[in-house]
């Protein structure tokens, strides 16, 4: 039987904040990571690094990003905490904890300041969330403008390197298999035969979104169909050990953040290499259609950071789980390079709306009337600007809101996607300081809950770039208290 001070469990971006705090305020500990070294990193790794913040705008992240000559050109928008807030409780419905999403909300510029004194390094995301203007200059949209330098996998770099500088003790392939526990309070954990004993235990495994009959269990028949965008590794044990224990559910259990993805890429699932490329995300600019040849959604119904964590479900309940997203000549330059360029990627190209639907196997009247019906209906009293919502209409059913373009001029494009999972909603009930509770809302003592394993913040959709937040302020919490 060994000790320590603190175990962190799960060495993702919560994880690694838990443990920073805990090793500056000179705990010994030490972080398990189920995952050989090859494949560490929790979801953490394959996102885009995106951190949603509040911020006064470009004069005030200029000292935390890296240098970039398009900084003299470019026009970051400041983000208020009330920003951040009504747009939490917009995508949620209201449905999130609300005294969760104070503290996330006004924390987040400090403990992104946190990290960069530690070492992590910052950009802005210009070819995410920027729209370069004909003068050259660039608009920052979307209340998401900062993310880390090599996005996911330089963020877990970051992390690991300073871990390493503080002194923080990473151990390779242990899965934890259960949580000790004495009078009530958690004292350690167990990984395989081994007892590792700790005066606290930071629980930040992830959510159970990699186990297919999890998945269907709570999120419903389907779900197990649903491609596993981030670490396989997520699935949920760690979870119900602390369930076993006495530990209370939290947030939305019948809900998780899943995206459009690649449908027809041979590794679309848990893919190291491609990451965040296999998402496909310029979907406001075109339309979607099922195998019907119909629309079934608004593209345009807010920028995508608003829309992209729901429309993955919408997309797993059409025939076959699977849509195209359809562009012409005209919109194609518009897209995303790093994802609708993206090495391996196979669209489906035709000089002809009827080649088109022959090629996507879906019948050719059907989705020549989509297309004609669209584009008869745009508003084209408004010129198109994705840098805002620009009410450019098309009054079909269902509407697009914003950003209708016809799609008139070959060649054709439609690239097949089906729904991404990313991570589940529903965690562990905990306060504010990832504390974890009991149904009644007694705290378990020694334990501690944040990130995706940590439930409330979030229920049936999410601002983009709001999840690495809650990882780092929970976990710098949790890890100031352990």
């Amino acid at each position: 039987m060994s000790a320590v001070d603190v175990v962190v469990v799960g060495g993702g971006n919560a994880g690694f904040c838990a443990a920073h705090a805990a090793a500056q305020r000179g705990r010994r500990v030490l972080l398990l990571e189920k995952a050989p070294q090859a494949e560490a990193g929790g979801n953490s790794y394959y996102t885009a690094g995106a951190t949603r913040m509040v911020h006064d705008g470009l004069s005030d992240l200029l000292d935390i990003v890296e240098p970039d000559e398009r900084h003299q050109r470019a026009e970051v928008p400041p983000y208020s905490a009330a920003d951040f807030l009504a747009d939490l409780e917009k995508v949620t419905e209201g449905r999130g904890d609300k005294e969760l999403a104070r503290v996330v909300v006004g924390e987040s510029r400090d403990t992104v300041r946190w990290l960069h004194d530690l070492g992590l390094r910052y950009r802005l995301m210009y070819e995410r969330q920027a729209y370069e203007r004909p003068d050259g200059s660039y608009l920052f949209w979307g209340g998401l403008h900062v993310g880390n330098v090599d996005g996911g996998v330089g963020l877990m770099a970051d992390h690991v390197r300073v871990a390493a500088e503080l002194g923080i003790e990473v151990r390779y392939a242990a899965p934890v298999s259960g949580l000790l526990s004495e009078d009530g309070a958690v004292v350690g954990v167990r990984v395989g035969d081994e007892e590792i004993r700790a005066a606290s235990v930071v629980l930040a495994a992830g959510g159970f979104e990699a186990d297919p009959q999890l998945r269907s269990e709570y999120l419903g028949d389907g779900w197990q169909n649903a491609k596993v965008r981030g670490t396989p590794y997520n699935t949920g044990e760690v979870i119900r050990a602390a369930l076993e224990i006495g530990a209370g559910r939290g947030g939305d259990w019948s809900t998780c953040h899943s995206v459009q993805w690649d449908a027809s890429y041979p590794q679309n699932e848990s893919n190291r290499e491609l990451t965040n490329r296999l998402t496909r995300q310029s979907y406001p600019l075109g339309i979607i259609v099922n195998r019907e040849g119909r629309r079934f959604l608004d593209e345009g119904a807010d920028f995508r950071n608003y829309t992209y964590a729901k429309y993955g479900k919408v997309i797993l309940e059409q025939p076959g789980s699977i849509a195209y997203q359809l562009f012409d000549a005209t919109l194609r330059p518009m897209l995303r390079a790093e994802e609708y360029d993206m090495p391996g990627i196979a669209p489906l190209v035709a000089g002809s709306i009827d080649e088109l639907a022959a090629a996507m196997d879906v019948d050719a009247a059907a989705l020549a009337g989509t297309i004609a019906g669209f584009n008869a209906s745009i508003d084209d009293s408004h010129p198109l600007d994705p840098t805002i919502k620009d009410g450019r209409r098309a009054a079909t059913d269902p509407v697009k809101s914003n950003w209708a373009s016809a799609i008139a001029t070959p060649p054709f494009y439609a690239y097949p996607v089906t729904c991404g999972i990313t991570f589940t909603f529903g965690g562990l009930r905990g306060d504010t300081h990832g504390r974890v509770l009991t149904d009644s809302g007694t705290v378990i003592d020694g334990l501690y809950a944040c990130g995706e394993a940590l439930g409330g913040l979030f229920s049936g959709n999410y601002p983009g770039g709001s999840g690495l937040t809650a990882g780092m302020v929970i976990g710098r919490r949790a890890g100031s208290l352990a």
